[in-house]
């Protein structure tokens, strides 16, 4: 057992820790009033609530939905492949199905499962009242729920995307897919993009922001660091997806020719875009789920997990080497040779990582005594399937047996092998060793081994006979095949495996509504004997008061830790401020700097996340004037959540416990705000770096026909206005913390001339090139000039939004020298605006120009 870090980040004076546990009992009623604000919602209440107790479970349960329906596909796909010729499917429908089990598998179960399980389980971990942003959480699943259904009944009507859950143009450009099938997919999954993105922003803060006393780096859980780990991969991933849509859409909207090779596009520049977010993906759904496993490991084998640290620095390999393997499934395009041997070793180094993690599994279940209970049993039928999933991922990387197996069964097979094995089973283990926490009941033994059985052995029976029917031959994405040749026997043997595996999951449902009661005023209790502070007794406010922290495990090492905990005899065992309210604490050691006001639940989160799916639905299907008024009343909805956010408490300073004072209000890199803000802006960059990407990728496949950008007379006027928005920005804020008693409305001019400056140096750019007459139709030069330019604009519209929010909140009193944050926010996004300007001012009109 260590004691509390002795270096300070924030000034706290750590020897205040040995106030803690206090002695003595807590005043009379104290309880009482935290049962009352963090209170269990009533009627309509059910659906505004933002407490991650509540919208954890509704978002897991969700992620599970689309998972059931994804396997029907799953299963009416096989019924279609179980024999030659067979007549299940015609075969434009079994292309809408196959096209909806990959999207709905990757797009609406598998990132969002994990994601909805950090949400639901990493403030009890870390020891918070809730995650820092919870409406943003709230906001996430509303709109992945309502535009995940919306899109899965395109199905229904014959709209379904029919093109590949990868979507690979010339296919899905109007030529060949003239309905508004591929539409569907392309803005359809535009609020999932949202929903992943504001998820991952939320688990950043919290993991860094919001946990307990004393819970420095080195005794951080090690599922929060794979959730850290994978939301900072979301953040660098998911951009280029985000890009590639936009592209596509375009292109098909407006007949700008980023893919169309006789207008100089190059649908290449669509592989490289989406596989840049496509391999990653799996390591961003494997490395919570590994989390997972890690925690659960130690828990059934009944000792620490061997190797902590080196699964902690495996997990951060894993997320760096995984973003040099998109080309992995690029070898068969003609790429390079060199290329070819550098992706082809990145492939094969990532599984490194991998190995490590597996053999920290096997070494503490190896050194422990092994329960094999039911999560046991997931972990142990995980290990093993991963395991062979890795093996065949390496034979694949070696580029001349890729050249023989790919695009047949045998990747399809891999790639459920590592899928299954690295994400579905882990995931289920974690179902069944964290429901005891969220449920009145645990699940029941007796049938969870059933289900593991009947998914362990469904699993083998329908996809290890197409590693041979793969390689015999037979090719994915088929929707019937000929007989005699020696497929029919492997091809019949899965489609029975698929549905052995389906029955273990209907099982599951069926312990599921036997046993499963949340939101009940108490939980089972940690079943499974496990060491983390989830398994602290809690309520709705989470743990009565907010522990210090000092081990890995401190259920087993902290004596008393529970009980103590129970009695408030930690960090704010009551409301001081009177509402909601956490901990907010140093980064790297975790100390105390200020006390958060959370918010209490109201519509304005949901309104939001109805308008944001309406306006990607409208869009789709071309109702333009009204997806606008949507996009503009989810706008509202947002706005109106942020109007009281930085007014301070009336108290500034509060007693956390034992007398220890701590602010009720914070600004700079101390506040979850500024976090949140550069977060946001990091996905921005990330944009506009693929945009740079795709710029000299398509200049670098038509050099010869590149005109000309315009003169210099308007690249200096833009970049002086530019640069000019953007030191008035960094301005605003030093003016009103400075002069309080001008500084106030000297910050709203600044910011609302740094806004009219964006605006005006854009307006000269985009006159600057429509005047030199490229058009965004007739090559790709002018389609990849304009999206830029779009992207730009984008950023100035909501930079203009911003200064008029800045301008209200000024009328209305509420721009202050103590009150900066909103200020403070507002100029880093326009300071990003400008920086953002700049860059692609320099790109468009020196590249390639200034290399003649």
């Amino acid at each position: 057992m260590s004691g509390p870090p002795e270096a300070s980040e924030t000034g706290f004076d750590t020897a205040l820790y040995d106030r803690f546990p206090t002695k003595g009992r807590r005043p009379a009623g104290e309880l009482a009033e935290l049962e009352r604000i963090w209170c269990a919602p009533r009627r309509w209440e059910w659906i505004t609530v933002i407490n991650n107790n509540y919208v954890g479970v509704y978002y897991v349960g969700a992620a599970m939905l689309f998972f059931v329906l994804a396997g029907v596909l799953a299963l009416l796909m096989r019924a279609q492949l179980a024999l030659p010729y067979n007549g299940v499917l015609p075969q434009e429908t079994y292309n809408q199905v196959f096209t909806m089990h990959g999207t709905v598998m990757m797009f609406l179960f598998a990132v969002p499962a994990v994601e909805a399980l950090g949400v639901l389980l990493l403030p009890q971990m870390l020891g918070a009242r809730d995650l820092p942003f919870p409406r943003l959480s709230a906001y996430a699943f509303w709109a992945y729920l309502i535009g995940g259904l919306a899109f899965f009944c395109s199905l229904f009507f014959g709209l379904a995307p029919n093109g590949g859950w990868f979507m690979y143009p010339p296919l899905t450009s109007t030529t060949y897919s003239p309905g508004i099938n591929a539409d569907f997919w392309l803005l359809g999954i535009g609020f999932i993009e949202i929903s992943a993105i504001a998820g991952a922003i939320e688990i950043i803060v919290g993991v860094l922001k919001t946990r307990a006393p004393g819970m420095s780096l080195d005794k951080l859980p090690i599922f929060a660091w794979a959730m850290l780990v994978f939301a900072g991969m979301i953040i660098i991933a998911f951009p280029s997806v985000i890009l590639a849509t936009t592209l596509l859409e375009l292109e098909r909207a407006l007949g700008w020719p980023f893919f169309d090779a006789a207008r100089g596009g190059d649908p290449m520049l669509w592989q490289h875009l989406f596989w840049f977010f496509g391999h990653p993906e799996v390591y961003i759904i494997f490395l919570p789920a590994a989390g997972a496993m890690s925690t659960i490991v130690p828990a059934v084998a009944r000792t620490p997990l061997v190797g902590h640290w080196l699964v902690v620095l495996a997990f951060l390999a894993t997320g760096f080497i995984s973003f040099g393997v998109w080309a992995h499934h690029m070898f068969t395009t003609g790429m390079p040779g060199v290329s070819i041997g550098l992706f082809s070793a990145a492939s094969m180094a990532v599984s490194l990582p991998a190995g490590v993690q597996v053999f920290a599994w096997i070494a503490t279940v190896a050194s422990g005594r092994m329960r094999f209970n039911t999560p046991g049993l997931f972990v142990l039928g995980s290990l093993l399937v991963f395991v062979m999933g890795g093996l065949t991922g390496v034979m694949a990387a070696m580029v001349p047996f890729d050249w023989q197996a790919h695009d047949t069964y045998f990747i399809v097979a891999h790639l459920h092998y590592v899928l299954i094995g690295g994400m579905v089973f882990p995931l289920f283990a974690a179902i069944y060793y964290w429901t005891p926490m969220s449920s009145a009941r645990p699940l029941s033994e007796r049938l969870g081994r059933w289900v593991f059985w009947l998914m362990f052995a469904g699993m083998h029976l329908a996809f290890l006979p197409m590693h041979l029917v793969g390689l015999m031959g037979m090719p994915r994405r088929i929707y019937t095949y000929a007989g005699g040749r020696d497929w029919e026997w492997p091809n019949l043997i899965s489609t029975l495996g698929a549905f052995v595996f389906a029955a273990g999951v209907l099982i599951w449902i069926i312990d599921m509504i036997r046993n499963f009661r949340p939101f009940g005023p108490k939980d089972a209790g940690n079943v499974y004997e496990g060491g983390g502070l989830e398994w602290l007794p809690t309520g709705l406010y989470s743990t009565r008061s907010i522990p210090i922290v000092r081990s890995l495990y401190p259920l087993w090492d902290q004596k008393n830790l529970g009980r103590d905990v129970a009695a408030g005899r930690y960090f704010l065992p009551g409301t001081p401020t009177g509402g909601r309210e956490t901990l907010v604490t140093s980064p790297i050691n975790a100390e105390p700097q200020h006390l958060l006001p959370m918010p209490v639940p109201s519509g304005w989160h949901v309104w939001a996340a109805v308008f944001t799916a309406g306006f990607f639905l409208l869009l789709t299907v071309q109702a333009y004037v009204a997806s606008v008024a949507s996009g503009m009343l989810a706008i509202a909805c947002v706005l109106r959540w942020c109007w009281f956010l930085d007014h301070p408490q009336k108290q500034r300073t509060v007693d956390v416990g034992a007398g220890i004072e701590l602010s009720t209000y914070a600004t700079g890199p101390s506040s979850t705000g500024w976090w949140a803000m550069v977060t946001t802006l990091v996905v921005g960059g990330m944009v506009l770096a693929m945009s740079v990407f795709s710029y000299v990728f398509l200049w670098s496949r038509n050099m010869e026909a590149w005109r000309p950008p315009p003169g210099t007379g308007s690249l200096a006027a833009a970049g002086a206005m530019t640069l000019a928005a953007g030191v008035l920005a960094w301005l605003a804020n030093h003016r009103l913390v400075r002069d309080a008693r001008h500084g106030p409305w000297q910050a709203v001019a600044m910011i609302l001339l740094s806004g009219a400056l964006l605006a005006a140096a854009f307006a000269v750019d985009l006159t600057a090139w429509r005047g030199g007459g490229l058009a965004a139709k007739l090559s790709a030069q002018g389609a990849i000039v304009y999206s830029i330019l779009s992207w730009q604009g984008f950023f100035v519209a909501v930079s203009a939004i911003m200064a008029l929010y800045v301008l209200l909140r000024g009328l209305f009193g509420y721009v202050a020298a103590d009150r900066p944050a909103t200020v403070q926010l507002v100029g880093l996004f326009l300071g990003y605006t400008a920086g953002q300007g700049l860059v692609g001012l320099g790109l468009m009109r020196l590249f390639p120009a200034g290399l003649s």
